[in-house]
């Protein structure tokens, strides 16, 4: 037998024939397997899942197997912010520091960027996002247009370049070009930082028809309303309606409680409660944050029972929610009314789903001033209700074949180092818990992504290339606004 991997010792990444790896433990749908052999194609699809199995002659092993992580919520071009707006005080509109505060800043750093520069940023941030557990990102694209806000000559270039970075890096991509109009309620004009996001219906199809042909194993292509502040409800049911049936689509909605105030002085209703008055939510939708959704009423026609009723997923960035000083989402709530959920990254000041997910129970417990809220009767282990939650929902925000390891999904797995103390002789019962709750080592060893080995020995393949390509980038970035 192959050497395993996830063990204490150095490990060999067994070679793409045979296609197979062989599982001491994996995570599948139902819980924790013992002995499980894993074979997928050459097209990157898991074509078996085999528990109870014994070893193959060849085949590599590995100890613990978790699904890979989906990230639903990206702005790649972030990556290269996060650490520089912690300093105390506005120098913009010395405004007491906020969300906003920070939108102004994160406004004059978009200025000058290159489509050269995005991804080389873009691809950094996918090999941190793979060493840490994810393994497939859908990325919230609205950095469309050039730095005097005209199109480039092909109007999908800077999509494109998000593109090749994750196919350079080796990640999982959901693609949703972004509806953005105006720039409030009442459809505001647009400010002049804003030029640079500027798209109508037509041009964000246009955009989806152009990258279309690049759908595959590794790529979907959505699209994704900005807001209700920056798209009327006319433009995005007509972008629902005309993007091709079953597409993804994302909103940032209700993040801010100024947001809310707006919306109820613009139209007399809080945002989720407005948007499903006007668009037919359902399973294909994503809602971004939805922190402020209303809780003054849990019966069968609040907010929460409505949006959650609709099939539509509760996109959750704890960390980001948590630097904003956005708020706390009402998971318990949400979660009783049958609420699906799943974690990004958004801004990128993490990179790993443990402390998102992490996050998201501790601010719960905070909230409620109780422990071990992400919980339901039949899965009391909170650990890997979350790992399960957030995949079950990722997937389907992704519009991807993955979030499992199942037969026709997609081949996206993680191996965890079995020999750290944190893990070392754990029950694969605990593994989840001692994994996001415990220390704050990175416990990935190895990933793969559609059948292909990205991360060996806790190493990217080939960050080097690209964490050089991202040093230039900044530097360039650094001298541009000097």
């Amino acid at each position: 037998m192959a050497a395993p991997l996830g063990a204490a010792a150095p490990s060999v990444v067994a070679p793409a024939t045979p296609a197979a790896l062989f599982a001491r433990h994996a995570l599948l749908p139902h819980g924790w397997v013992d002995d499980v052999l894993l074979e997928w194609d050459s097209g990157g699809t898991l074509r078996s899942v085999t528990p109870g199995a014994a070893p193959p002659a060849g085949v590599t092993m590995a100890h613990l197997v978790l699904p890979g992580m989906i990230n639903l919520h990206s702005h790649a071009f972030q990556r290269a912010l996060g650490g520089l707006t912690e300093t105390a005080g506005d120098a913009v509109h010395h405004r007491a520091d906020s969300f906003w505060t920070w939108r102004d800043l994160m406004y004059r750093f978009a200025r000058s960027i290159t489509p050269a520069q995005i991804e080389a940023i873009a691809a950094q941030l996918f090999v941190d996002c793979l060493r840490h557990g994810y393994t497939a990102i859908c990325e919230f694209h609205y950095l469309q247009r050039d730095a005097s806000g005209a199109w480039y000559a092909r109007p999908e270039e800077t999509a494109q370049r998000v593109i090749s970075a994750a196919r350079t890096a080796g990640i999982g991509l959901t693609m949703l070009p972004v509806l953005y109009s105006y720039s409030g309620f009442g459809e505001q004009a647009l400010g002049l930082d804003q030029q640079r996001f500027r798209a109508d219906p037509g041009q964000v199809l246009r955009i989806v028809e152009a990258l279309d042909a690049q759908r595959d194993g590794q790529l979907e292509v959505g699209a994704a309303p900005h807001s209700l502040r920056a798209a009327s409800v006319k433009q995005i049911a007509e972008l629902a309606q005309a993007l091709p049936h079953g597409r993804p689509l994302h909103i940032h909605i209700a993040e801010q409680v100024g947001e809310v105030q707006q919306c109820l002085a613009s139209t007399g209703m809080r945002p989720l409660r407005y948007l499903a008055e006007h668009v037919a939510l359902d399973a294909r939708w994503c809602l971004v944050h939805a922190t402020h959704i209303d809780t003054s009423d849990t019966g069968d026609t609040s907010d929460i029972a409505l949006i959650a009723a609709s099939g539509a997923v509760a996109g959750l960035c704890p960390s980001t929610e948590a630097n904003l000083g956005d708020g706390l989402f009402p998971l318990a709530p949400w979660l009783a009314a049958g609420g699906r959920f799943g974690i990004g990254s958004d801004s990128h000041v993490s990179h790993s789903p443990v402390e998102e997910l992490r996050w998201l129970e501790y601010g719960q417990r905070l909230q409620y001033r109780r422990r071990n809220v992400a919980q339901s009767p039949t899965q009391r282990r909170v650990g890997e209700f979350l790992w399960q939650g957030a995949l079950q929902g990722g997937a389907q925000a992704s519009g991807r074949p993955v979030g499992a390891l199942a037969a026709g999904l997609r081949a996206d797995l993680l191996v965890l180092d079995a020999g750290h103390p944190n893990l070392d002789g754990v029950a694969p019962a605990d593994v989840l818990g001692m994994f996001i709750f415990s220390g704050n080592d990175n416990l990935v060893r190895d990933v793969l992504v559609g059948g292909r080995w990205v991360v060996q020995d806790g190493r990217h393949i080939d960050q080097h290339a690209i964490g050089a390509r991202f040093t230039q980038a900044l530097a360039q970035l650094r001298e541009s606004r000097a």
